[in-house]
């Protein structure tokens, strides 16, 4: 008789037991994490934007080739576009790393290529003067790509 009376509690334990197996491996995100990309908006002073694109092929692209080689970067990129209004961005400076550790003493890592890549502080402080006439730098993130299930 007793028997009788713990079967069906059992039975009815196993299927709470698999609803709520199943409830777990189902819920959770609804997305897995990627890459951690840092972007930059810039804004190039009218008349200049190519000369900054110049100077961009010349020392920026070098410091991230740099940065691929060593492994701090997965890669980089740039956008354009027509700016919406005067404090609009037209261009996008992108950096891919492949996590937030990723990013972990990254100031440090990339002092060390600048200095080695485009010289001295002495250097680099000319450099960012003469950039100062041919763009602004509007604002800066730092976002992690999300894939939705």
């Amino acid at each position: 008789m007793r028997l009788k009376m713990w079967l069906p509690l059992c039975m009815l334990a196993q299927v709470m037991f698999a609803q709520l197996a199943e409830a777990q491996a189902t819920g959770g995100l609804p997305y897995t994490t990627g890459s951690v990309w840092t972007v930059s908006m810039i804004r190039s002073t009218a008349g200049f934007r190519n000369d900054y694109l110049r100077s961009l092929a010349t020392t920026w692209k070098r410091v991230m080739e740099e940065a691929k080689r060593q492994g701090i970067v997965l890669s980089y990129r740039i956008l354009s576009a027509q700016p919406a209004g005067p404090e609009d961005w037209d261009l996008l400076l992108m950096v891919e790393a492949k996590n937030w550790a990723a990013l972990d003493g990254i100031d440090e890592k990339f002092d060390a290529i600048q200095q080695k890549v485009l010289g001295d502080e002495a250097a680099r402080r000319q450099l960012a003067t003469k950039r100062i006439e041919v763009r602004r730098t509007l604002g800066s993130k730092t976002a992690q790509e999300i894939f939705l299930k």
